[in-house]
């Protein structure tokens, strides 16, 4: 079988390429990237095709801040054209193509054309959903929304419409796509790999104190007012939030309003030193309004660390609630608060639910299994 996959940058594609190749699939991956930056992904040159003009262009301008910031999106669906375009000149006769969401939509029909098979790959929530939660958040925050190309949410749709399979990370990801129309046997789940090897536990908790931690970018997206919130309502003589990641731009203005005291923020933390962070943490909080699957968690377990995560971040398919960590809804400070001060509270809970984590992300598929859902799902839909 000839598979062949198109992604915006690296995301988890060039994984699922070293697992295709593994399994004598894989036939190219076309990617936006410069080869100078995928080299390091660690597949032969052969194997690696890139239209890299556009996209280097445009992520310079950004870094730089030479151009404003509501072009952001207007650009980025012209990369996505370009990229497709491209594309569809570039491909070869294939028996399928794994397109990002955003990519591959001529390609793609070519594809299909010629009697082959287009998968649309989407790591998180269907695009409309998206949209329609994050700018109910800004408007609750009042904060201005960032400009969104609409081309590219119908762009999106048009994809999900022709794909003989959309292919998401996670149960709640899926359930998007249904609540928005499309047919529950499209949506295929398929976790991604977890890679455990850099998070072990490195040392227990301060058992006087109580050390919560954050990770990922501070922002509306991944509910941090709600955090923030949760957090001053918690009642412990030496408690400690950890805030890691990078400050986004939209939620600056509204920090100062919200309750910090006992808040740190240390900014992005290297990779390798997350696992000492994680070891010495009671739980990691994760309130985010929506994800495709959140694998910060599987690693904060794997550090022997519990997991206070909301419906919206794949949880339910990484951890089971109330026996290795708890699951919450969206923007309810209080039911983040009440399972703050359930651990706080309980020294054995915390010791049964670090326990239960650690044994639970023994259980969890890292890339291998991910590369043989791949493979079982192709054969399927390829009659192989």
């Amino acid at each position: 079988m000839r598979v062949s996959l198109a992604v915006f940058g690296v995301f988890h594609h060039f994984e699922l390429a070293h697992q295709l190749r593994r399994h004598g699939h894989l036939q190219k991956i076309y990617s936006t990237f410069p080869w100078f930056r995928l080299k390091r992904e660690g597949l032969p040159h052969e194997f690696v095709e890139t239209f890299p003009w556009y996209h280097t262009g445009v992520s310079a301008l950004a870094r730089y801040g030479l151009y404003p910031a509501p072009w952001t999106e207007t650009l980025d669906w012209w990369n996505g054209l370009a990229f497709d375009a491209w594309l569809k000149r570039r491909i070869p006769e294939t028996d399928a193509l794994i397109a990002i969401a955003g990519a591959g939509l001529a390609a793609g029909r070519l594809v299909q054309a010629r009697g082959g098979k287009y998968i649309c790959d989407r790591g998180s929530t269907h695009a409309r959903y998206q949209g329609r939660l994050l700018e109910e958040e800004f408007l609750r925050w009042d904060i201005p929304l960032k400009m969104h190309d609409a081309r590219d949410t119908e762009r999106e749709e048009q994809q999900y419409e022709m794909a003989d399979c959309i292919t998401v990370p996670s149960h709640f990801a899926a359930q998007s796509f249904v609540a928005e129309g499309i047919p529950a046997e499209k949506v295929r789940i398929i976790p991604y790999g977890a890679r455990l090897d850099h998070f072990s536990p490195q040392a227990e908790p301060d058992p006087e104190a109580f050390n919560l931690i954050f990770v990922g970018q501070i922002g509306l997206r991944k509910g941090v007012p709600y955090l923030l919130e949760a957090f001053a309502r918690l009642c412990h003589p030496r408690k400690r939030l950890r805030m890691v990641g990078a400050i986004q731009p939209e939620i600056r203005s509204l920090l100062p309003k919200l309750p910090l005291d006992n808040v740190e923020f240390t900014g992005v933390v290297p990779r390798g030193e997350l696992s000492r962070y994680f070891s010495a943490s009671n739980a990691l909080l994760l309130p985010s309004l929506e994800e495709g699957l959140a694998l910060v968690q599987a690693e904060a377990m794997a550090c022997g660390c519990p997991v206070i995560a909301t419906t919206n971040t794949g949880a339910e398919d990484l951890f089971t609630d109330g026996k290795d960590g708890f699951i919450v809804p969206i923007r309810d400070p209080q039911a983040l608060a009440d399972r703050m001060q359930l651990l706080a509270d309980d020294p054995q809970l915390q010791q049964r639910m670090r326990a239960a984590a650690l044994e639970r992300v023994q259980t969890l598929g890292g890339w291998k299994d991910y590369g043989d859902r791949w493979a079982h799902l192709l054969e399927e839909l390829c009659g192989t």
